[in-house]
């Protein structure tokens, strides 16, 4: 369904494949995310990647607001009253 990198260079030893020719995937695990790109309806295992990654990056480092929203609501409670 998609092309598989087939460049030496580019496999892991004793089999493998390349995820956006940086990050190296062993076949077992390949053929489960290609498995779940298609039941998911991504356009590729790559797309695919990039998702499942770009979310739990965010659910671990956050998304980059959360100075800005405590900011709010510091100003929201010294606004009520609760905070000086």
């Amino acid at each position: 369904m998609w092309p598989r990198v087939e460049n030496s260079d580019d496999q892991l030893s004793g089999g493998g494949s390349v995820l956006g020719n940086r990050i190296k995937l062993d076949d077992e695990l390949f053929e489960k995310v290609k498995k779940c790109a298609v039941l998911a309806g991504y356009a590729s295992p790559d797309e695919f990647v990039i998702h499942v990654l770009e979310k739990e990056v965010t659910a671990i480092l956050g998304s980059g607001e959360g100075s800005e929203d405590e900011e709010e609501v510091r100003k929201r409670l010294k606004g009520l009253g609760y905070i000086e």
